[in-house]
């Protein structure tokens, strides 16, 4: 399975995104390598114990598309492995999208024999409208490929500004939801307890297991950590994304 995870956004939580997946695939004793292409923050290639990869996409100071060529060659020569995540950058979200399409790149990934994820993240508050278009972007250029949609309400609720619809009453949902695989809520804890907790490992580039294992993380966070960790695995568990 190959799993991409795109939006147009930054800041949502696509780096997370990646890592909670792969020590979710990790943890279950599943081959699993991963590839960062962001050229701005390899956030994800951060994670030292993960063993991520960076792949080069940039010439000088601007994107070059040739080199998603690369990314290509190695996802077809990575047969033996059973599950490749590939974080990309909200920079090169627009190029990449385009090399997709106009290479029809997905279906000749897929006519290789590797199935194909597309992993998205929506978010409340200020960037809920760019997260929905991001979204928007991927339904509608790649029609027949399968969309995980990540609900990260860390920024507030995902919602109609008047409070009366859920995601799942939005327009773009419905009009979209036979390609929505499924939907993978982030646990919502509360901010000042397990958002703190969660942004200060993720600062550290910890995995959940190295924080709760760590001698230097005080034994309550390590408590909340769990708690989180345990969550976001039954909520992926019911996702059956694997």
């Amino acid at each position: 399975m190959i799993h991409f995870i795109l939006q147009g956004k930054g800041g949502v939580g696509k780096s997370f995104i990646c890592a909670v997946l792969y020590q979710y695939m990790d943890n279950k004793n599943m081959n699993v390598v991963g590839f960062d292409t962001d050229p701005v923050n390899t956030t994800f290639a951060g994670y030292k114990s993960l063993g991520v990869k960076i792949i080069d996409i940039m010439s000088g100071d601007d994107i070059d598309q040739r080199k998603f060529d690369k990314m290509i060659e190695i996802i077809l020569k990575n047969n033996d492995v059973s599950n490749i995540i590939i974080d990309n950058g909200a920079s090169s979200f627009v190029p990449l999208v385009s090399y997709l399409k106009e290479n029809d790149a997905l279906q000749m990934i897929k006519d290789a024999g590797h199935d194909v994820q597309l992993h998205t993240v929506i978010t409340g508050g200020q960037a809920i409208g760019d997260t929905l278009a991001g979204l928007s972007v991927l339904a509608t250029n790649f029609p027949q490929s399968d969309i995980v949609v990540w609900l990260n309400q860390y920024f507030g609720s995902i919602a109609s500004p008047a409070g009366d619809k859920n995601f799942e009453d939005f327009k773009l949902y419905k009009d979209h939801s036979s390609q929505i695989r499924c939907l993978v809520r982030i646990p919502q804890r509360k901010q000042s307890l397990f958002g703190k907790d969660i942004e200060e490992m993720l600062s550290r580039r910890q995995t959940f297991e190295e924080a709760i294992n760590s001698d230097e993380v005080p034994v309550m966070t390590k408590q909340r950590l769990k708690i989180f960790w345990k969550e976001m695995c039954a909520e992926l568990d019911r996702a059956q994304l694997v």
